[in-house]
């Protein structure tokens, strides 16, 4: 969602950094980069003119101009107050006096309400929590069914009654978690089209009753400032814990996720960030920022990999990487393994200027896609031995894999030189200049 913002921002922060001295013209000019690139990311305005104000305010002052790196100083404070916009610090779920921790999921048709609150249990379920799901909207149907089948996915109970009213479901729905031992119970409420009277007025009836300890408004990023005037309409309405972010993954630009906590004074508690069950994350601003600023994400993406690797196979993979022992069996193990941890476009983000210094790499899921299907047609002992391979092999793979010799080749060619690569690393050397990784290609020069 953010990459065109960090190829904007970048690109104005460029100007200074190779500067010994910066004037207060020069701070002007880059924060009026800052400020067009905000805008045009669809950023609120006065959340815009609020957040450079105080860059401004620090910019100018002796902090920058006593730097050995001003330019890098300029930037340090846009990373800290773009962090203080998005709320500062993680907001974590409460702890209730006593279990079971209820939360009440509350949004608009459409902004994924529905599959968040699954995701939400599976999230839990993860840290050692119970949880129990209640499809609590019954003013449409499907909704109850698809958090049915989601709940079955994800072995979570999901207490249903299609012929009651929504109060007097979430009243037994509580007595029977209790009854069942469930420490933490997610309700999927009923949404609208639009916030209106009929909405709330159902919404109402079902706190009453459910007293939740968190009530989290779903909100779809991909519909901009319109997600941070729904939060506002809610607002109006009903008191609210904490802000759900979906669809983060999507091509929208953003300004709803570095608006939302700012505009509506609400923490942004979890985000979405892709289709699958398991991509919830919690919502750390100062992560948040950095990836913004094209600084990346390292914690997240070793938070990912620990939730995915074995310790000891991890260990195991990186011996065979560094004695050169690392064949395309244990390749495809391994990418199986990245696979789970998301789209690899999303976790080359989480790297730290990796959008300036691969900026000419192509990751296409389709290319990584044949790279898979290429290995799956070898036999154990060619994934073992590539040098085996001939041009007989060569067309038999192609043709089980439905590409063609010249692919098996690039593949051959590319983990060839990854070996070379991670020869080098052993030995100390520098990695060999223009390498790419299988399933990677340079894009081409126009």
């Amino acid at each position: 969602m953010f990459d065109s913002l960090s190829s904007r921002l970048n690109d104005a922060f460029s100007r200074l950094r190779g500067k010994g001295r910066l004037s207060e013209s020069d701070v002007n000019d880059a924060l009026r980069e800052v400020r067009i690139a905000l805008l045009e990311a669809d950023v609120n305005v006065l959340v815009v003119k609020s957040m450079l104000a105080r860059v401004k305010a620090r910019a100018v002052d002796a902090e920058v101009t006593k730097s050995l790196t001003p330019g890098q100083q300029v930037i340090k404070i846009v990373h800290e107050e773009l962090i203080v916009t998005l709320g500062a610090e993680e907001v974590p779920l409460v702890r209730p006096a006593a279990p079971p921790l209820v939360i009440l999921m509350v949004g608009l048709q459409g902004s994924g309400k529905t599959t968040t609150a699954a995701k939400l249990a599976k999230h839990l379920k993860g840290k050692g929590k119970r949880p129990m799901l209640v499809a609590a909207d019954l003013q449409r149907p499907a909704a109850i069914d698809q958090l049915e089948a989601l709940g079955k996915r994800i072995d979570v109970p999901v207490y249903v009654d299609r012929k009651t009213k929504a109060p007097r479901l979430v009243k037994a729905a509580l007595k029977q978690a209790r009854a069942d031992g469930a420490n933490v119970v997610i309700i999927d409420t009923a949404g609208r089209l639009q916030v209106d009277k009929d909405l709330m007025k159902e919404l109402a009836a079902v706190r009453k009753v459910a007293n939740p300890d968190e009530v989290l408004l779903v909100l779809d990023a991909m519909t901009g400032q319109e997600a941070v005037n729904v939060a506002n309409g809610f607002l109006e309405y009903t008191d609210l814990t904490g802000l759900v972010l979906t669809k983060l993954d999507g091509d929208a630009r953003g300004g709803a996720a570095i608006s939302a906590r700012e505009v509506t004074g609400q923490p942004i508690k979890f985000v979405g960030v892709g289709e699958g069950i398991d991509e919830l994350d919690v919502f750390y601003p100062e992560r948040m920022a950095s990836r913004i600023l094209g600084m990346g994400d390292v914690l997240s993406l070793i938070e990912k990999a620990e939730s995915i690797y074995d310790e000891q196979e991890a260990e195991e993979a990186a011996a065979k990487m560094l004695d050169a022992s690392f064949n395309l069996e244990d390749f495809l193990e391994q990418f199986q393994q990245i696979k789970k941890m998301g789209p690899l476009q999303q976790l080359v983000g989480m790297l730290p200027g990796a959008g300036s210094a691969l900026r000419d790499v192509e990751i296409d899921d389709r290319q990584l896609a044949r790279v898979e299907a290429i290995i799956r047609s070898m036999t154990t002992a060619e994934r073992r031995d590539p040098k085996i391979i001939n041009g007989s092999r060569k067309r038999r793979i192609a043709r089980g894999s439905g590409t063609r010799p010249q692919d098996v080749n690039v593949l051959l060619k590319q983990f060839s030189e990854t070996q070379k690569m991670m020869k080098a690393f052993a030995g100390g050397k520098n990695p060999i200049p223009g390498l790419t990784m299988p399933g990677m290609s340079r894009k081409q020069k126009r």
